[in-house]
């Protein structure tokens, strides 16, 4: 099988280039790298079976070739992160849209013979004060004045767009809505919780909690959500569904920070920030994102391989190693 995976150098991406490297596909990766990185692919950059092209997936000449040749098209490539997001809502919206809608188009344009899988994420849900979070709910996102929901106005768009394009031109199209995805390659530099955490308690160094650590999510390792993802591509009761990706076992941050202090036998301090001084002043979090798997559970009936503990020692055992 051809897989082609844009954005395939980020932290979820590049774990998808190496599962399908691992089956035996035949994997194309495009990414421009400005978040991802060559590193991620290193292992397996000079595999046989992988062709890389540094390139912007708004602008690439090569898409829709590369989109004809591919059985299966992940489209991951997106701005991400919540330092970007704040600092260039502009850059968000557009390359956001623009990128999955080219994706569409070229996909479209050759004959929707190709399974393709459309990221987008539990930002989507907003504000929603529901204790979970389901596919059909209504969608709560506050203005675009807002930088904050930049992503998340983007993501739904890319929705709307794949929706569209799905009904209109009969494409073998999947959404999948990620929540906390976590694991190895993933940097803290662009506002990630848990990469952050093992990086200060493994050197010492104060745990900084933005907010007052109350807020909950469902964390679950990037190896298994694409191992469920390539079960999601190969049901075809997936094609034109909507599908929430994670885990649900909901954790507050001060818990998340306790487990990963004792685990490194750290003895680094808990810090608070407040959210204006680690964001912005009109910042606004969620305190709660926990998904109903129901419908995962029925399409992939996957069982995960990694507890949060699991992912937890990996990490700091290889943060330990780069000391």
């Amino acid at each position: 099988m051809h897989i082609l995976v844009t954005g395939g150098c980020g932290f979820i991406g590049s774990h998808i280039v190496e599962h399908h490297i691992a089956s035996g596909d035949s994997v194309h990766v495009v990414d421009d790298l400005t978040t991802g990185s060559l590193k991620n692919i290193e292992p397996f950059k000079s595999h046989p079976n992988l062709r890389f092209d540094q390139a912007d997936i708004v602008t690439w000449p090569e898409l829709n070739n590369s989109v004809a040749k591919a059985d299966l098209v992940y489209h991951m490539a997106a701005v991400v992160g919540i330092y970007r997001v704040l600092a260039e809502p502009i850059k968000v919206i557009s390359t956001n849209i623009a990128g999955t809608e080219r994706v569409l188009r070229a996909v479209a344009a050759r004959g929707n013979h190709q399974r393709i899988i459309i990221a987008s994420s539990s930002e989507v849900y907003g504000h929603s004060q529901k204790d979970l979070l389901s596919e059909t709910d209504h969608l709560i996102v506050e203005s675009a004045a807002q930088p904050r929901w930049s992503y998340a106005i983007s993501k739904l768009a890319d929705e709307a767009l794949g929706i569209a394009y799905s009904r209109a031109a009969g494409m073998k199209l999947t959404i999948i809505r990620l929540f906390n995805t976590v694991g190895p390659r993933q940097s803290g530099r662009y506002g990630m919780v848990l990469p952050r955490f093992i990086k200060q308690a493994v050197s010492g160094e104060p745990m900084t909690i933005f907010g007052d650590g109350t807020q909950t999510r469902c964390f679950s390792d990037v190896r298994d959500i694409v191992a469920s993802l390539a079960k999601l591509a190969e049901n075809p009761k997936a094609i034109g569904e909507i599908v929430n990706v994670g885990k649900d076992h909901e954790i507050t941050i001060n818990e998340l920070a306790t487990i990963v202090r004792e685990r490194a036998n750290s003895n680094s301090n808990m810090v608070y920030i407040p959210y204006e001084k680690a964001y912005t002043s009109d910042f606004v979090d969620i305190k709660k994102r926990h998904p109903d798997l129901t419908k995962f559970k029925s399409l992939t009936n996957y069982n995960y391989k990694w507890t949060l503990e699991k992912t937890i020692d990996d990490l700091i055992t290889m943060e330990l190693e780069t000391k």
